[in-house]
């Protein structure tokens, strides 16, 4: 799917450079805390269209010989935490990011695991890291942290001291609480028993902090952090001392003033850095990228709407609370959305109903898909015994984009008969339709002998960024293959009796 272009990631990039270089030249060596995640960044990528996903990392790669370290929490990897854009647990992520890292010729320098209470799923991390060649820190938790002072500054005494050479050092982490700004100044605390003039500075994407709290932009990012809590706020103190209006959240405020007392008790000096507000502290550009603020509007729109169907599929599954929903229900209705207001999600549901009267589905589980190709132009799929209604949604679209006529088959039945006998004999309880990934591969396998199907295939790196819904739960096969196609999707999370 080729999208409009509304953010020029080159024009971001020389500003964002030039930014960054004036911060780091002020300091003998800056600690710099990267918010958001570092290699690919998709939510910028749906909410400014035209951002690159690896744009962080050609910040970093054009900044030139730097050090990087790792974050992630101990209480993360016991809860067993996901990310939502990837589907992994926060240990397995930490692994997947930091060889996406190394793979962009970006070197990480160790990996810290931080709120460390000897929790043995910590530890197994830690050899697991170890064993795959990583140095591997260990920074404890500590009680009382960040309040109690005194408490804090016998804490960094106690942390293990990494020696650093480079001018510019990154924090980044596998999510938000991951422990970055502990780090970075327990870093700070031993660089100025050794007489290193280090500094520290946030790099956090969003809320872009000269947008309006209420723009669309900088809600979008209420909605991703909508389990967290974080509501956005105008900077009291950035407003105050400079008399100009600047978005940043409650939590950036929040612990402004306990950062301050850290980094006054830390430096001993009066007013570190000469920061004056949280937005000081920061460096982002990000606005500078904007070439067309009505596009980036509308696809901020389109994030919440997202992020509203995927709270409902985690609450559904356990995974969050009513207040989650509640709150996101409450930034939706900021900007007047609606759940209907998703283009893709009127039409999967009229697709279930049409299956629904025409009485094809399976075992009585009667479900639609769709999927927006472009402006205007939503193909549908639903469920039967052969495909799951997302794959039929893939397919279709696959046959539109390769002028193939709708009543070709792209896949050989006879193998789909044999998918589905065997899925049927050898997989206790599971029904013999093929899930995305599974049709994926079979329409693979079709290509080496059939052109037809060949050129469908060859159309698949199109749906990359395509919005997709469904009205059922989206099994864990359908979301390892829509991801693996780039396509946003959602569904009403109805949840069946049986895999259909």
């Amino acid at each position: 799917m080729i999208k409009e272009i509304g953010f020029d990631s080159d024009k971001y990039l020389k500003h964002q450079k030039a930014k960054l270089k004036e911060r780091t030249s002020r300091f003998e060596k800056l600690y710099l805390e990267f918010g958001g995640k570092l290699f690919t960044d998709n939510h910028a990528t749906r909410v400014l269209p035209g951002y690159r996903p690896t744009s962080k990392i050609e910040l970093l790669k054009q900044m030139g010989n730097i050090d990087l370290f790792y974050c992630v929490s101990a209480e993360d990897v016991v809860k067993g935490k996901t990310r939502g854009d990837s589907g992994l647990s926060y240990d397995l992520q930490t692994i997947k990011d930091i060889k996406d890292i190394r793979s962009k010729g970006i070197e990480v320098s160790g990996v810290v695991i931080t709120l460390f209470k000897n929790q043995p799923t910590a530890i197994q991390l830690k050899r697991k890291m170890e064993n795959l060649g990583y140095k591997v820190y260990i920074h404890k938790f500590i009680k009382g942290y960040p309040q109690d002072l005194k408490k804090v500054i016998s804490g960094y005494k106690k942390q293990p001291y990494v020696k650093t050479d480079k001018n510019l050092v990154v924090i980044t982490g596998a999510g938000g609480g991951s422990g970055k700004m502990a780090f970075c100044l327990s870093q700070i605390y031993n660089d100025k028993s050794k007489g290193i003039n280090s500094g520290y500075a946030k790099f956090e994407t969003f809320p872009i902090w000269n947008l309006p709290t209420d723009h669309p932009v900088n809600v979008a990012y209420e909605a991703a952090t909508a389990d967290l809590k974080d509501i956005n706020q105008i900077d009291p103190y950035h407003e105050k001392f400079y008399g100009v209006k600047a978005s940043s959240y409650n939590r950036d405020i929040e612990n402004f003033t306990i950062l301050k007392s850290i980094l006054v008790k830390i430096t001993g000096e009066k007013n570190p850095y000469g920061y004056k507000s949280p937005t000081d502290m920061g460096v982002n550009t990000l606005s500078l990228g904007i070439t067309n603020k009505n596009l980036c509007k509308k696809a901020a729109k389109e994030e919440i709407l997202r992020r509203y169907f995927l709270y409902l599929a985690d609450k559904v599954e356990g995974k969050c609370e009513q207040d989650t929903m509640d709150r996101i229900s409450e930034i939706m209705e900021k900007l007047n959305l609606k759940p209907e207001n998703r283009a893709v999600v009127k039409p999967a549901r009229k697709a279930r109903d049409e299956a629904i009267s025409s009485k094809k589905g399976f075992n009585g589980v009667f479900c639609g898909s769709a999927i927006e190709l472009g402006e205007n132009q939503i193909i549908t799929g639903k469920n039967s015994p052969i495909l799951h209604a997302e794959s039929a949604a893939v397919l279709n679209c696959l046959k539109v984009l390769a002028n193939i006529p709708d009543s070709v088959d792209l896949i050989s039945p006879g193998i789909l008969s044999e998918i589905g006998k065997m899925k049927g004999s050898l997989i206790e309880h599971n029904s013999p339709s093929l899930s995305v990934d599974e049709t994926l591969i079979a329409l693979a396998s079709c290509s080496l002998f059939n052109p037809t199907a060949k050129s469908a295939l060859n159309k698949a790196i199109y749906l990359k960024g395509c919005e997709m819904h469904s009205t059922h739960a989206i099994t864990k096969g359908d979301a390892l293959g829509l991801r693996n196609l780039g396509i946003n999707f959602t569904s009403d999370n109805k949840i069946s009796s049986i895999d259909y």
